[in-house]
Parts: structure tokens; sequence; C-alpha cells
């Protein structure tokens, strides 16, 4: 039997009247390196990104697109770094919720909109990511949550986020962060914002 980083976690979910899905949460480690590989697909991502976009710098960001970012959290991942987790909904691959402390997000240290809001020690929910079969079911909550039991495990007492609040519609590939609207059925709550446009949110533990 496999052991990972952290306990596989499970629950039931009332998708609709006629659907219930059990959805499982396993971390990202070289356990799991298969399932978040076959996730992450052809592309890596968003053109060949790989999760590693707030984890460089820009510069060193672009050097790596692609298969250099692929080495790269793979090798976090086999150093077990708290990373993320995969969400698996009725034993498919159907999620990634990029969540760890902020301090792993060297990016976020260049961004005016989303500086911190105080020095409080916070963990960072980056990026969501769900195949195309499991959009539009009202997983991005549950996704959201099994991020926050992972960071639980892990000692971390907030989660922070930085959702995209949109007036109107926009491509799944420009809301990687996450919509406001998901966040608050997870049970986050705005902390503050440095931008109208860029609400910084988080979740209590």
């Amino acid at each position: 039997m496999r052991k990972y980083a952290l306990p596989v976690l499970q629950k039931k979910v009332l998708i609709s009247t006629f659907t219930c899905m059990k959805l499982q949460f396993k971390s990202l480690a070289k356990e799991t390196w298969k399932d978040f590989e076959s996730l992450m697909g052809e592309r890596g991502g968003c053109g060949g990104c790989w999760c590693m976009t707030w984890r460089l710098k820009k510069k060193d960001f672009e050097t790596h697109k692609g298969a250099g970012n692929k080495l790269l959290i793979k090798k976090m991942a086999g150093n077990s770094e708290p990373l993320g987790v995969i969400m698996y909904a009725d034993g498919e691959i159907a999620g990634w919720c990029s969540v760890a402390p902020r301090e792993q997000f060297v990016r976020l240290e260049d961004s005016r909109v989303l500086q911190p809001l105080d020095d409080k020690p916070v963990w960072s929910v980056s990026c969501m990511f769900l195949m195309k079969d499991f959009r539009r079911k009202g997983l991005s909550s549950e996704l959201l949550k099994g991020a926050i039991e992972f960071a639980k495990k892990k000692k971390a007492k907030i989660v922070e986020a930085y959702p995209t609040k949109p007036k109107e519609k926009l491509p799944d590939a420009f809301v990687w962060t996450g919509l406001y609207s998901s966040f608050v059925k997870a049970g986050f709550k705005k902390a503050g914002a440095h931008s109208p446009a860029r609400p910084i949110m988080r979740y209590y533990i």
C-alpha cells in the first residue's frame, strides 16, 4: 500500500439532486507525481507553467518554462516540500490546488497589489485547476476545503488567497487564482485589498 505525505482525506459531496461524488485529497509528493503529471497534461498546466509561476522570479520562470519548470517542481515533490493537493472524484483525477507557506512564492515579493497585509505567517493559495469534465459542478469550493485541511495538517493558522472578481465572464485560463465566489463558499472572508480588483481573502483555522 502506498503511503502519502498527507493521509487520504475522503468525503461525499452532493453535486446535484441526482449526483453524489466521493472526493479524495492527496498531497503532491513522489508517490502522487504521476497523477499530477497527468493532470497538467502536455501543456504543463498553462503554457508550461507546471505551477511554478509564483515560485520563481519572472526571469527564472521564463528561462525554465516547460521542461525546466517540470523538473523543478518534481524535485520539490520528491523532497516532500508542501506544494498542494490533488483532488479525486469517484477515483478520477479531478483537480489541483497549490497551497504552501507564502515564503515559497517569491514572485509575491514583487507584487504591489498582493503585498502582505500584516506580519502574520500565512499559507497562500496560488493556483486552482479543475479538469474540464469536472468544471461548473460546484467543486471549486470543495477543492479549497481540501487545501485548507492540508494546510491545517501542516500546522498553518491562516490560509490566504488572491482571487479574481471579474465584472464579466472570463476564459478559465484567466481565473487560475480562483473566483471570489468560490472562496466565499469555502468559508474565506475578505481581509483587505491593495487594489479593488484583487481582494485578499483569509480563512482562519
